[in-house]
């Protein structure tokens, strides 16, 4: 009997271990599937968020040796007004470029999500277009479309109505509302789908209630529609906030290698800084700021969000 049970033992002892080398072997390979994904992030996507952290206290133009140099480059770029500029550049282009395609998308998003629309997939195809197109060909367009020669397509429009032909590229206002009429251009289709997409989960029913008890269509969007698309609204706000921080192609593009004062974004001063002067150094100091400055309105936006999404407690 007792060599019975141990045999018995042994056999329940080796399906334990075989079992278990499966599971091993099972994980071992999951983690080398994926493990390429990591190799890249760890390379490219880590390692330089890392070392700029650690570059942001050293002076280096990129081929010479390392000076440490302490909180030195935040001195520099702290009394640099071109720094400055180029932070309000970014907020003002932003709030005209992002402001704007929210409301719209949202109002595009109310519009094919209607039952009177037609041709609605076709409507959809062509306002997502923009948002897949290269970004440099749509600032290249955009270049042209907002030349500064008097025979460029919007001086022409204008000197219909008399008005001079404008420097877009070297006028203050002028480079702003260019630069953030691409950015609407480019993103408004893309806030659309996302609107588009949460308006389909609301329930019908909710409008037909408030059509019948007279309700008009901005009372329908103000009451049911807005309230419903919170979190759709608030992820939008969230991406096109960062997204307008981290302008770069467009005022590139648009006004040469460098930019010009009337529309650098703080990316570009930042390449400016790294590709253009060498100083690779203060270039990270830079991006550090906007490191933290997206992690603040980050917080920001998530804390607002948490705030207006609870509801309010009633007392018994």
């Amino acid at each position: 009997m007792s060599s019975d049970t141990t045999a018995a033992e042994e056999v329940k002892l080796n399906k334990r271990k075989k079992g278990m080398s499966q599971r091993v072997k099972n994980m071992i390979s999951g983690y080398l599937f994926i493990s390429p994904f990591y190799l890249l992030f760890i390379v490219f996507g880590l390692f330089p968020i890392l070392f700029s952290f650690y570059l942001a206290f050293f002076q280096w133009d990129g081929l010479g040796d390392m000076t440490f140099v302490a909180f030195n480059n935040f001195s520099i770029i702290f009394n640099d007004p071109l720094f400055w500029k180029s932070i309000y550049n970014t907020i003002i282009i932003g709030l005209m470029g992002t402001a704007p395609q929210l409301v719209f998308g949202l109002l595009l998003a109310y519009a094919l999500n209607s039952a009177l629309l037609r041709f609605t997939n076709i409507f959809r195809v062509a306002i997502f277009l923009p948002y897949v197109t290269s970004i440099v060909a749509v600032a290249i367009v955009f270049s042209v479309i907002f030349s500064n020669q008097e025979g460029g397509l919007v001086n022409s429009f204008l000197g219909l109505f008399g008005v001079e032909p404008i420097t877009w590229s070297r006028s203050e206002w002028g480079t702003k509302v260019a630069i953030a009429t691409m950015i609407f251009w480019r993103w408004v289709g893309y806030n659309t789908i996302i609107y588009l997409a949460g308006m389909q989960a609301i329930p019908n029913d909710l409008y037909e209630a408030a059509k019948m008890d007279g309700a008009t269509v901005g009372q329908q969007i103000r009451h049911i529609t807005i309230p419903m698309l919170k979190p759709f609204i608030f992820f939008t706000v969230f991406t096109s906030t960062i997204g307008a921080l981290q302008v770069f192609a467009e005022p590139q593009i648009f006004q040469g290698r460098g930019g010009r004062p009337e529309g650098i974004s703080i990316v570009l001063y930042l390449y400016r800084e790294a590709f253009v002067s060498n100083y690779f150094g203060t270039a990270s100091a830079v991006a550090l700021v906007l490191f933290f400055i997206i992690i603040i309105l980050a917080v920001a936006n998530l804390l607002i969000a948490n705030r207006i999404g609870q509801s309010p407690r009633r007392g018994l």
